[in-house]
C-alpha cells in the first residue's frame, strides 16, 4: 500500500523550496520504485487567508491521516499584526500538539565541501556532527498560564509558563540515548538547573534514565555555557538533548557552524515514529519570491522521511548522496556561496539534486 505524503508548502519560500522536494519525491517514485501518494494543504499565514485560521481542520485531517508530513515554512510581516491566536505559528505549534510530535531531531552535520562557507575555521568545525534532541510538546511554548493580563494598577504584564512532567522529560530523553547507542555513545543534557526548578526536575530525570544505559557517557551542561562551548568547540558534542526553548535556540546557533541554515533538516516524531519534516530555516520572507532559496534542507528533510516514518533508508541514502555529489560540483546557493563555485538558484539546484538521481537510476 502506497504511503501517505502530506505536502504543506506554507508561507515565504516555502512553496519555493517544496516544489524542488518534490522534484526529488518524483523522481524516487518514477525511476527507483518509492510507493507514495502526495496530497497537498494549506498552513499558516496562507491557510489564515483562505479560511481564517492558520491550522484549518480539513489540513488537520489530513495530516493525521498521512504517514508523513512535509512542511515548507509558516509566517511573515504580512502576519504579523494578527492576534497571536491565529498568527501562522499557531498552525505550526498546532500540528506539533495535535500529532503528538513530541521529538524534534535537528542534525548540524558539515558537509566537507561547505568547511570554508562557515563563519569559524575549518579546524573548529571540519568533521562536524552533532545531533540536536529538542523536546517539543511541552515546556514554556505550551504552558499554561500564559497571555498578557493587566493588573489591579493598570500595568501589563506578560506571563508564560515553563512545565513539564517526569514523564514528559523521560520519554525525551530516552530518545536521545537510544540515538546516542547508535552513534558516539555520548548525551549532554542542556539545562539551567541553578536556577529553574523546572530544569533542576530535568536533570534529576536525565541521570535516572542515564543509569539504563550504562554504555552511554552522560553529561550536563547549562545552557548558557551550551552556547558558549558550541561555538568554541562544537566537536565535544555528539548527541544534546534538552527543552524546548533551549533547543530552539541551541539548534539556530548550531546551523551556523555548517556554513548556512540553508542546510540543516529536521524531523519531529511521535510515540511510532510517525513524523513532521522541515528546512529550520523558517519562512524568510526577505528573499521570498527571488528564486535564491536553498532548497537543500529541505531535500535532505525528505532524506529524513524516508528513514525514520517511511522504512526507506536505501532511498533516503540515494537524496544524501545525490547532494553530496550536487555539492562536489561546486554547484552552490548563495547563502553557501564562496569564490570558485557557481551560484545558482533555488530551481537550479533542485534540478541539479534531480539531474545526479536519475543519472544513478540508469
Amino acid at each position: 500500500m502506497s504511503k501517505k505524503i502530506l505536502i504543506l508548502p506554507g508561507d515565504g519560500i516555502g512553496p519555493e523550496i517544496v516544489r524542488e522536494a518534490v522534484k526529488v519525491l518524483n523522481c524516487l517514485r518514477d525511476h527507483f520504485g518509492l510507493d507514495i501518494a502526495m496530497e497537498e494543504a494549506l498552513v499558516g499565514g496562507a491557510a489564515f487567508d483562505d479560511s481564517g485560521h492558520p491550522l484549518p481542520k480539513a489540513t488537520l485531517d489530513l495530516a493525521l491521516d498521512a504517514d508523513a508530513v512535509l512542511l515548507g515554512a509558516v509566517g511573515g510581516p504580512k502576519w504579523e499584526s494578527l492576534d497571536i491566536s491565529v498568527r501562522p505559528e499557531k498552525g505550526l505549534l498546532g500540528l506539533r500538539g495535535e500529532l503528538g510530535l513530541f521529538a524534534n531531531l535537528r542534525p548540524a552535520i558539515l558537509y566537507p565541501q561547505l568547511a570554508a562557507a562557515s563563519t569559524l575555521r575549518s579546524d573548529v568545525v571540519s568533521g562536524l556532527d552533532i545531533l540536536i534532541v529538542r523536546e517539543l510538546t511541552g515546556g514554556i511554548y505550551f504552558g499554561q498560564p500564559r497571555g498578557v493580563e493587566t493588573l489591579a494598577s493598570g500595568e501589563r504584564r506578560g506571563l508564560n509558563t515553563l512545565v513539564y512532567t517526569e514523564s514528559e522529560i523521560d520519554r525525551i530523553c530516552r530518545v536521545a540515548f537510544d540515538i546516542a547507542m547508535k552513534r558516539g555513545k555520548r548525551v549532554c543534557s542542556v539545562d539551567k538547573a541553578n536556577v529553574l526548578e523546572c530544569t533542576e526536575l530535568w536533570r534529576e530525570v536525565a541521570i535516572r534514565v542515564g543509569g539504563d544505559y550504562p554504555q552511554v557517557e552522560l553529561s550536563h551542561m547549562y545552557v548558557d555555557n551550551a552556547a558558549m562551548q558550541l561555538v568554541r568547540a562544537p566537536k565535544q558534542f555528539d548527541v544534546m538533548v534538552t527543552t524546548n526553548l533551549f533547543g530552539d535556540i541551541l539548534s539556530d546557533c548550531a546551523a551556523m557552524l555548517t556554513g548556512s541554515i540553508g542546510m540543516l533538516p529536521s524531523a519531529s516524531l511521535d510515540a511510532d515514529g510517525k513524523g513532521m519534516y522541515e528546512p529550520i530555516h523558517g519562512s524568510a520572507p526577505d528573499i521570498a519570491g527571488t528564486g535564491v532559496a536553498n532548497p537543500l534542507a529541505t531535500i535532505l528533510s525528505l532524506a529524513m522521511m524516508l528513514r525514520y516514518s517511511l522504512d526507506a533508508g536505501v532511498q533516503a541514502e540515494r537524496i544524501e548522496k545525490a547532494v553530496s555529489a550536487v555539492l562536489d560540483q561546486g554547484l552552490r546557493t548563495p547563502d553557501i556561496f564562496t569564490e570558485g563555485n557557481e551560484k545558482i538558484g533555488t530551481v537550479q539546484m533542485g534540478d541539479a539534486v534531480v539531474s545526479v538521481l536519475r543519472s544513478a537510476a540508469i
